[in-house]
């Protein structure tokens, strides 16, 4: 795939690549100017493409934006933040006749410059929403910082004062982007969340240089490049859903009901739940009325779904519901008929030895595993875990697997822990509580 080879190129750590220049200019100090300009707030296509037309010629841009969707299926765009680092501007979606075809091209036609996000799934969102593109290639510093030990997904306010020493103003934070004229606090807020990116980007990298873990994060960010995150047809809905049980009746009822609900929301640009909650959904999946009056007493629905047109299209996506066919039924997860109360403990053991490792190498423990994967080891699955391949199997699915299989002990020397690796380690049968 593009996407994948143009991370590699981004993050990689061999040959001639962008991020090499990156780690050069970051060790020269050539980044992190303290006279970047700040352009006045863009809302002419002119001024958009001059700035855009400038931006190009650098390695990387930063990315941010803001955003209303307390209300809409949709997030509304109110303000896209971008820099490099030489200058920064805040660019408005809103204003009257801009055209912002030169940004998003940048975003995601242009594969020779890097895209600069921290916790960048919503702004992906918006991105993909607008272009039906991912951009590409691109970095996000959360999961970057993550590799680099400053914690578990760490926020953006703590990550830029761990770095820069200084606390962030978040007075903007809560405001009403989508109001005008927007005014100066907002705008000094919303271009320094983007200054601060762009300053703290070449210091990840360098340290992911220093550290070696360049390479560690291609398998991160090919997971957040992926579309499919945001593009899915609604009739794929109701795999979002928490489930209410395996039998196929049940869920063809709500595969149609989830699939009418995303129609519903999307055509009336409504968040799902004001449409429906996932657990009405659920129960009328599970006790489907025999008409649409009985709507009326269905627990998180008004008496007026008994005669109102939504009421009505609800009825008829469920006459329509077909059992879910054999080949389409979720898996069953192994963990559970498999994880014994001896695979318990294991598990848990499992959990200490995280622990430990992570706090070792200082890499967060949740972006080396997840619980659900130490179970599955532990129940004895050893296919399709991400802890037995690639950089995680070196930091930690090793040790792991030895510990499971019975190759590296516990042990306590001096009060305090150690791990031994044996050839053979003494069986000793743990009485467990039924």
């Amino acid at each position: 795939m593009a996407v994948i080879r143009s991370l590699k190129r981004s993050l990689n750590l061999r040959g001639r690549c962008i991020a090499k220049r990156h780690f050069v200019k970051a060790r020269q100090g050539r980044y992190g100017a303290p006279h970047m300009k700040i352009h006045p707030l863009i809302t002419k296509t002119d001024d958009l493409a001059a700035l855009i037309a400038r931006m190009s010629a650098h390695d990387f841009v930063a990315v941010d934006t803001e955003f209303m969707r307390e209300n809409t299926y949709w997030p509304i765009l109110c303000l896209l933040q971008i820099a490099t680092p030489d200058e920064a501007a805040a660019i408005d979606p809103l204003a009257p006749g801009i055209d912002l075809t030169p940004l998003l091209d940048l975003l995601v036609r242009n594969d020779s410059v890097l895209k600069v996000f921290h916790a960048g799934g919503q702004d992906l969102e918006i991105i993909h929403n607008m272009t039906q593109k991912m951009p590409s290639p691109m970095f996000d510093t959360q999961i970057a910082a993550m590799a680099l030990g400053y914690g578990e997904q760490i926020g953006y306010s703590n990550l830029i004062e761990s770095i820069l020493g200084h606390a962030l103003d978040k007075g903007a934070r809560f405001t009403d982007w989508s109001r005008r004229p927007l005014d100066k606090r907002q705008i000094d807020y919303a271009i320094g969340d983007v200054t601060h990116l762009a300053t703290i980007f070449p210091k990840l990298v360098a340290k992911l240089r220093k550290t070696g873990r360049g390479a560690w994060l291609d398998e991160e960010m090919e997971r957040l490049a992926d579309p499919s995150s945001f593009d899915f047809p609604p009739e794929d809905a109701w795999k979002r859903l928490k489930l209410p049980s395996r039998n196929p009746q049940v869920l063809g009822r709500l595969r149609a009901l989830a699939g009418w609900r995303e129609t519903e929301a999307r055509q009336k640009d409504l968040p799902r739940g004001r449409i429906v909650k996932d657990d009405t959904l659920a129960d009328i999946a599970g006790h489907p009325p025999k008409s649409q009056e009985d709507l009326g007493k269905v627990r998180g629905l008004s008496a007026g779904w008994r005669n109102n047109d939504i009421g009505a299209r609800m009825m008829a996506a469920l006459e329509k519901a077909q059992p879910i066919e054999a080949d389409s039924l979720p898996a069953r997860e192994p963990r559970r008929p498999g994880l014994t109360k001896d695979a318990a403990l294991v598990s848990d053991l499992l959990k200490l030895l995280l622990k430990i490792r992570a706090k070792e190498s200082g890499v967060a423990s949740k972006l080396i595993a997840r619980s659900e994967e130490l179970e599955l080891l532990a129940a004895g699955v050893r296919d399709d875990l991400n802890i037995l391949s690639g950089w995680r199997f070196e930091e930690f699915g090793r040790d792991a697997l030895d510990l499971v299989e019975g190759r590296l002990a516990f042990a306590t020397e001096n009060g305090r822990l150690k791990l031994t690796h044996t050839a053979l380690v003494q069986e000793i049968d743990i009485p467990v509580e039924a």
